[in-house]
């Protein structure tokens, strides 16, 4: 029986991967837990699934937790815990949101074990400090991303670069702003952005989405991931979420992977690697299934995806600027405080400040994204100050 620890268990890739667990049970055991605030939902979880181990985001919720669970869930609180869980388990389920979750990549890779990553940004920010740690004897990674899933299983589960690729494809859904130019999108709402056409995610994923910066990232991903050169990195809309990605190869093979919008599937495939479910997650009916369209996503309304493919260009610490230039702005628009078109704006100004800087460890990725955060946050407050 393998093993999991789920880190971010009260998300939408948490309870995903619970679904998972809950259909092949003889498969797969909980291990641990874990949940910043959503503490009630975590007890829930814990009872049913009786975790060895239980993390909370805040010491004040430790002895809530000890007291509402049975005896034998010891109770942790913060990274330590997260660390703890990351070592212990057969596979980790990194769906914690944002930079919070390099910890469980660093640990999890450390260890040695397998490391289902749902976490992009922990990947983006540390791309030189991860590819290290996952050349650790019995470590792998396996993508959790629908595309680079696609991409993992497209490619024969290959790691480094290969001669015989000429491109990569990742396919966007296009979010819930498709088709609409920028005039369109002045005004638009926080609701209006987390209305995903084809997904069901959390909220910063889901506007990410409506930016293409989610898209973006994706890119730097794959060439993290994959070794591929951002030149043969491509990005195609599909509005229908039924192609999840392509890889074409030098004599014009193409090789794509379809199913259904279900992330089920690649959280599934990353739980049981090398072997697959045996319940059909995303199973597609080629005879009911609706026409297939590609288009090329509209970088002028959509900013966010240049901006991604030119800080991995500029490599070093620009990526991890601008994951944490796009988080800031991305709880600033969440909170009512900032238009949507702004996201985009700081995420450029936050840039321009860059300066080159290696990223030789993990403590210069954190620096990195805290000059990065502070470089937006005064951008932010620029904004504000001009429109009073």
């Amino acid at each position: 029986m393998t093993s999991v620890s789920i880190l971010g268990s009260t998300g939408s890739i948490g309870l995903q991967t619970l679904e998972v667990i809950d259909a092949e049970p003889e498969r797969f055991s909980v291990a641990a837990l874990s949940a910043a605030s959503s503490v009630d939902a975590l007890i829930a979880q814990a009872k049913k699934y009786r975790p060895q181990l239980v993390i909370v985001a805040d010491p004040r919720d430790v002895a809530r937790v000890q007291e509402a669970l049975p005896g034998g869930c010891e109770v942790a609180c913060g990274v330590d815990g997260l660390v703890a869980a990351s070592e212990m388990a057969d596979v980790t389920v990194n769906a914690i949101v944002g930079f919070a979750g390099l910890p469980v990549t660093i640990a999890t890779l450390k260890a040695g074990k397998r490391l289902a990553l749902a976490n992009k940004e922990s990947l983006i920010t540390a791309a030189p400090v991860v590819e290290r740690v996952r050349r650790t004897e019995g470590a792998s990674l396996i993508p959790v991303d629908s595309e680079h899933c696609a991409i993992f299983q497209c490619l024969g589960a290959s790691h480094g670069a290969n001669p015989q690729v000429a491109r990569l494809v990742l396919t966007a859904s296009g979010g819930p702003f498709r088709g609409r130019d920028a005039a369109s999108l002045e005004g638009v709402t926080v609701q209006d952005a987390l209305q995903h056409p084809t997904w069901s995610m959390g909220p910063k994923i889901t506007v990410d989405s409506s930016t293409l910066m989610n898209k973006g990232l994706e890119v730097i991903e794959a060439h993290a991931l994959f070794g591929t050169p951002y030149d043969q990195i491509d990005v195609v809309v599909h509005p229908q979420s039924i192609v999840h990605s392509m890889v074409e190869y030098t004599d014009g093979t193409t090789i794509a992977q379809l199913s259904l919008p279900d992330m089920r599937l690649p959280i599934g495939y990353a739980l049981s690697y090398p072997d697959r479910l045996e319940t059909p997650f995303g199973g597609l009916d080629l005879l009911a299934s609706s026409t297939l369209t590609f288009e090329p996503p509209d970088r002028s309304t959509f900013r966010c995806l240049d901006l991604a493919y030119a800080a991995g260009r500029t490599g070093g610490a620009a990526p991890a600027w601008l994951s944490a230039a796009n988080e800031v702005a991305v709880e600033e628009f969440l909170a009512g405080d900032l238009e949507w078109a702004q996201i985009s704006e700081i995420v450029s100004r936050t840039l321009e400040l860059y300066v080159e800087d290696p990223l030789d460890n993990v403590e210069a990725v954190i620096e990195a994204d805290a000059h990065s955060r502070s470089a937006a946050r005064s951008v932010v407050a620029g904004i504000r100050r001009s429109n009073e």
